[in-house]
């Protein structure tokens, strides 16, 4: 049996169960596949992160991210999640990862300040995708190739009353759905859904706001906004788009510190 540091963090977060859980595994060399992702099942979080130590002086560490039924391509939170476990005595730390290449996560005053690929959503109809929200008012629908389907209303009101058919969101497939509009208490406000991750709501996401960054930098005429994402825990993401990369801020709380036996 072997023994692994279990560290749960809620992120995005100033206080204990708000923003969105992740836990995150530090190991000494990378578990077979099947072996992640069934600590992932068995944690039943929105994400599990690993990490792994690098030596070549580009990255501290690799990472990677499991649902509890998939590997996913960018997580954002489990990121932020990863460096707060992680980060030490050090300013920044950065991560090598399969798809989405380096990523950087910096302190920020009693937060953190996290740097994704700012990825940028075209024009795209989208009807199976609206049908499954019930929102045949969408004032616009974008699609990114990384399987992003961006979903924008003219009203937060609008956004706060969908009632998805997860079913059918899931059958079109690992598809991160963001729905988004102009917000009163914020600048821009979301919700996002990925149920064909094992997902239906996602408290908040930050690979979404890769896609939020780009998007609402360039309507609002400015690179710096912020955002809140109304789940049920619901969190703040402080957003700024610098050319290619989205600037992600935001806090952590550590909940659960522990042991995982193997």
């Amino acid at each position: 049996m072997t023994q692994l540091r279990l560290t749960q963090v809620d992120a995005f977060a100033d206080r204990p169960f708000t923003g969105n859980p992740a836990a995150v595994v530090p190991l000494e060399e990378w578990l077979p596949d099947e072996i992640l992702q069934a600590i992932a099942e068995e944690n039943n979080l929105s994400e599990t992160a690993f990490t792994v130590p690098c030596a070549d002086g580009e990255a501290d560490y690799a990472l990677r991210w499991f649902t509890p039924t998939v590997e996913v391509a960018l997580c954002g939170h489990a990121t932020l999640a990863s460096g707060h476990v992680l980060i030490g005595d050090r300013e920044r730390i950065r991560f090598r990862t399969r798809r989405a290449g380096l990523l950087e996560v910096a302190r920020d005053g009693e937060g953190y300040n996290m740097s994704l690929p700012a990825y940028r959503a075209e024009p795209k109809p989208l009807p199976r995708v609206l049908a499954a929200l019930g929102a045949a008012g969408a004032a616009e629908t974008r699609w990114h190739e990384g399987r992003y389907a961006l979903v924008v209303f003219e009203r937060e009101e609008e956004v706060r009353a969908l009632a998805p058919d997860f079913r059918a969101l899931a059958a079109e497939g690992d598809i991160l759905t963001i729905c988004t509009a102009p917000a009163s208490a914020t600048d821009v406000m979301s919700r996002v859904f990925a149920a064909g991750a094992g997902i239906d709501e996602d408290p908040v996401t930050g690979s979404a706001h890769s896609v939020l960054a780009p998007y609402w930098a360039e309507r609002l005429g400015r690179a710096a906004f912020s955002a809140y994402q109304a789940s049920r825990r619901g969190g703040h993401v402080a957003c700024r788009l610098e050319g290619d990369r989205a600037i992600l801020g935001g806090r952590c709380v550590t909940v659960l510190e522990g042991v995982l036996t193997v």
